[in-house]
């Protein structure tokens, strides 16, 4: 049986100020109405733990991420530990602790995309983008990851940038692709 709730008050106090096991204060900057946002998105699916996939693809659809004070918020809503929602965010690719840019881009580095040149478009990206494969460029609009199969690997190899898709990508056809979102 499940319920909606929101966020005990000591939770909230704690998020604002945290004392590690070292004695050292941390403030932690997740606003009130982040918080809240995460309540209501918790509250959508009435606090099941079994939810715990659909609150975090909610929540990170909301704020582009999941940090570890996300985290903290999730876990105390679902009555789960914060080791079981990291455990959940860590083990899917989809999951993300770290921001992304404005324009996510993911090459495909399956097998049939990575047989027809996908280390090689994917070295062009981090060359034109100047990032490292995890990494958001500075003024946040590009960020580099790898996925493993996309599912269209009649188009190998493939790119997405956000949700479009790009296939039969070639080294020579990532400044183009770079270039539609420099605008």
């Amino acid at each position: 049986m499940s319920q909606k709730l929101n966020i005990a008050p000591e939770v909230f106090a704690y998020m604002e100020h945290v004392t590690g096991t070292d004695g050292v204060a941390v403030r932690v900057n997740l606003s009130k109405e982040k918080i809240e946002k995460i309540n209501q998105i918790c509250n959508s699916f009435n606090n099941d733990a079994g939810e715990l996939i659909n609150v975090l693809h909610e929540t990170q659809h909301a704020f582009g991420y999941l940090p570890a004070e996300v985290q903290d918020v999730i876990a105390h809503n679902l009555h789960l530990s914060v080791a079981q929602v990291y455990a959940v965010v860590t083990f899917y690719s989809f999951f993300s602790m770290i921001p992304k840019g404005e324009h996510p881009i993911s090459i495909c580095t399956g097998t049939a995309c990575y047989v027809r040149g996908a280390e090689k478009v994917l070295e062009e990206f981090k060359k034109e983008l100047q990032l490292k494969v995890g990494e958001t460029s500075a003024d946040g609009k590009f960020s580099i990851n790898c996925l493993r199969c996309v599912g269209a690997c009649g188009l190998a190899p493939v790119v997405l940038v956000g949700e479009k898709v790009y296939g039969r990508v070639s080294p020579d056809g990532v400044k183009a692709i770079i270039g539609e979102y420099k605008k």
